[in-house]
């Protein structure tokens, strides 16, 4: 097994990385064994459909995309359908938020429509796995857990992990993780920051995971934890909604977090085998810069509603 390369958290090799990324899985091997039974063959076959057999999902003309519509900046849901919102499939409320835009951007390149169903976090992978949508475009870390699962087009931006913290804290002050020790703390269910950053720090209290972005920015606000971990967007999204909260961003410090480029590097999921849609995706990520990944970004922090 090949050894993981690991990159300190927000250096600039992740602005130097191309968009036209492969398939994360290693070769196929071939191994000499006895031939199987016409049976088993058979049943072999059925249970692994080649890669030809997956449908892009596209061929309607509409790409279904899901996300939570609670991940503010990346996805949030709002009343009316100012600044371009688009309509969440079975309800009166809209979705806007950079996965929105970015979606946006897919379809009119592809001469698709767009539809975007609400999902919970949980079920955002076993729904793309099952062909219940398309692909999620959700703020999805590219880990190689999730590689083993679904395919990634992207990455659609480069995210950067930080701490937040109240103002007032006595842990504001912190110039790296080992400053963080001792602090209680949380991060989203089921995310790289709760499973794989929090554990850094050495002497935290970590706390029972939140079950949203905007559960873990709550726990937050209220005091039941000193500091929460997210990456950089979320953080400016928290800022912006919590002028109260302040982001602690180690970039450049050896005292930082550590993490696989998978982590700091966020796709769009999609089937396994599912080439066809990848590679339209790719065509148009692959165009775009983090400059532009960062404006668009900006925007959707812009618009963000207060209080998500």
């Amino acid at each position: 097994m090949n050894e993981k390369k690991m990159t300190r958290v927000g250096l600039p090799l992740a602005l130097a990385l191309t968009l036209t990324l492969t398939a994360c899985g290693g070769g196929t091997t071939t191994e000499s064994a006895a031939p199987s039974a016409p049976a088993e063959s058979a049943a072999a076959e059925s249970a692994a459909p080649s890669a030809a057999a997956v449908s892009s999902g596209v061929e309607d003309g509409v790409l279904t995309i899901a996300m939570e519509c609670a991940y503010a900046p990346y996805n949030w849901a709002q009343n009316d359908d100012s600044n371009g919102a688009v309509p969440i499939k079975g309800s009166s409320q809209y979705a806007n938020g950079y996965d929105v835009m970015m979606a946006k951007k897919l379809c009119e390149a592809n001469g698709w429509e767009l539809e975007i169903i609400q999902s919970d976090w949980d079920s955002l992978v076993p729904g793309v796995q099952t062909g219940i949508f398309d692909a999620v475009i959700a703020g999805q870390s590219m880990t190689e857990e999730r590689s083993e699962q679904v395919d990634f087009a992207g990455p659609y931006f480069y995210a950067s992990i930080v701490c937040v913290t109240k103002k007032d804290s006595p842990f504001a002050s912190a110039k790296g993780i080992s400053d963080l020790t001792g602090g209680t703390c949380t991060a989203q269910i089921a995310t790289i920051w709760y499973n794989d950053m929090l554990p850094q720090i050495e002497g935290a209290k970590v706390q029972t995971a939140a079950e949203t972005a905007p559960a873990m920015l709550m726990a937050l606000e209220t005091g039941m934890v000193d500091y929460v971990c997210t990456d950089m967007p979320t953080a400016q999204g928290a800022v912006a909604a919590y002028p109260d909260m302040t982001i602690l961003d180690f970039t450049g410090s050896d005292d930082n977090f550590v993490a696989d480029e998978g982590e700091i590097n966020i796709g769009i999921s999609m089937r396994k085998g599912n080439t066809e849609l990848k590679e339209a995706m790719n065509s148009v990520l692959s165009t775009m810069t983090a400059d532009d990944f960062n404006d668009l970004m900006a925007q959707a922090i812009a618009v963000q509603p207060l209080g998500e």
